[in-house]
């Protein structure tokens, strides 16, 4: 009798929540889709001026030791990045409002001067800070409302960069809990992402996508060659991630003092670059985001040592308390990575870079479901009629694999693995 009352109170209850998340979603999806086009569009800013004088690159020890002040100024020295917002969704820990418009300055001065990152992680938590205003704002009470919100601002803010808006949604569902989806928040994550996107697209933002070639027909000896490909990812994904972390710890350990760190990690960032001038003379392909140097891979063009020199940038950009974001140079790496490998076991190297992209990113996020959503719209848009027949099977492939063998490592050391990968059990761990 009491679950028959429980299940009529919810009956009755669902329509007012669908309302409600119909506000909510429609505030965030707009108010987050207008932050990101902004963002957009000073990163855009940013990175033509870099390009047009490279001479900014040497103010890259001044900038680390600016952003290391700026974030002490603000209370926040020991600044955990996207990790803060995933433990306000797991956790409803709070997320502090001022944190996107700090992210959004460094992460403008760190391309301004030719750091190596993305900026995935800063618009997630440009997104998650002006969720988590709108919910203090409207004096939400319940953790599980404030969790959902900050979910509905991961995904406008994620769609509204990328254009990815299927995979935007399926992210902020998936990547906090790895083997779980928050199915509850379905409709104000779809709502907010669509809205995000739409708002960008009225503000002057294009989506990402990438024209892939060369895609073979479902074949026996297709299936053995992208299954192998998957397991190089997988092995690519454990090497990214261990970068990572421990270019962070190294910092930690030998460079306590952040304002040092960044001044550091600036210097290093500028001999790294100079060592590559020793083989390929003023190359700028490893600062910033490296978006040219990925659509030259989709096109099937890459230089073999890329993939490794851009790992290093990037660990060590990051590392030094620059901000970004993982996610592009992911894109990059496997890339170049897909593009180098791809033709030594006879596939198409444009098709081994799209391969790259999803299959690392699924690697180091631990979100398959994401990954395969990812394929889709990166790659269909430009290619119409792309994944009729089986050809996202080849896709599906890789990103299985990878997700298996790369274990429990991850970018993000507040993700919690739920279910084991190996065997029908709960872990219920955190990530490596």
């Amino acid at each position: 009798m009491d679950d028959w009352k429980k299940q009529l109170h919810e009956h009755l209850q669902a329509p007012a929540l669908f309302f409600k998340w119909l506000f909510f979603a429609c505030t965030v999806g707009l108010t987050v889709g207008t932050v990101s086009a902004a963002f957009y569009h000073a990163f855009q800013l940013a990175t033509n001026t870099r390009l047009a004088h490279p001479w900014l690159m040497l103010l890259l020890p001044a900038a680390g030791a600016a952003i290391a002040l700026l974030y002490r100024l603000c209370g926040l020295e020991q600044d955990p990045g996207t990790n803060c917002v995933l433990a306000a969704v797991q956790e409803d820990a709070p997320l502090l409002v001022r944190l996107a418009p700090l992210v959004f300055v460094s992460t403008i001065l760190t391309h301004l001067v030719g750091g190596s990152s993305g900026r995935e992680g800063a618009i997630l938590q440009i997104g998650g800070g002006l969720s988590a205003g709108i919910s203090r704002w409207s004096r939400l009470r319940d953790p599980k409302d404030r969790q959902i919100i900050t979910m509905c601002g991961m995904s406008a803010a994620f769609s509204a960069l990328f254009g990815t808006p299927l995979a935007a949604a399926a992210f902020a569902m998936e990547v906090e809990n790895v083997g779980l989806l928050r199915y509850a928040a379905i409709v104000p994550c779809v709502l907010s992402s669509v809205l995000g996107l739409w708002t960008a697209q009225q503000l002057g933002v294009p989506g990402t996508a990438f024209s892939l070639a060369g895609i073979p027909d479902l074949s026996l000896c297709a299936i053995v060659q992208t299954l192998i490909l998957g397991v190089l990812f997988a092995l690519l994904a454990v090497v990214f991630c261990r970068a990572m972390h421990l270019a962070f710890h190294l910092y930690q350990k030998y460079l306590p003092d952040p304002v040092l760190r960044g001044a550091a990690g600036g210097l290093l960032v500028i001999g790294l670059t100079l060592a590559v001038w020793l083989w390929a003379p003023f190359t700028f392909d490893y600062n910033g985001a490296g978006a040219a140097v990925i659509h030259a891979a989709v096109g099937g063009d890459a230089r073999p040592e890329a993939f490794i020199l851009k790992i290093l940038f990037t660990a060590v950009t990051l590392g030094a308390g620059f901000k970004g974001g993982e996610i592009v140079p992911t894109f990059f790496t496997g890339a170049v990575f897909g593009c180098t490998a791809a033709p030594l076991l006879g596939l198409s190297p444009s098709f081994g870079a799209g391969l790259g992209i999803v299959s690392l990113f699924c690697g180091v996020t631990n979100c398959p479901f994401t990954s395969l959503l990812l394929a889709v719209e990166l790659f269909s848009g430009d290619s119409p009629g792309l994944f009729t027949g089986h050809s996202l099977l080849l896709f599906a492939l890789p990103i299985a694999v990878s997700y298996m063998l790369s274990g429990y490592h991850s970018l993000y050391s507040q993700q919690t693995i739920v279910y084991s990968k190996f065997r029908l059990d709960l872990v219920n761990k955190k990530a490596d």
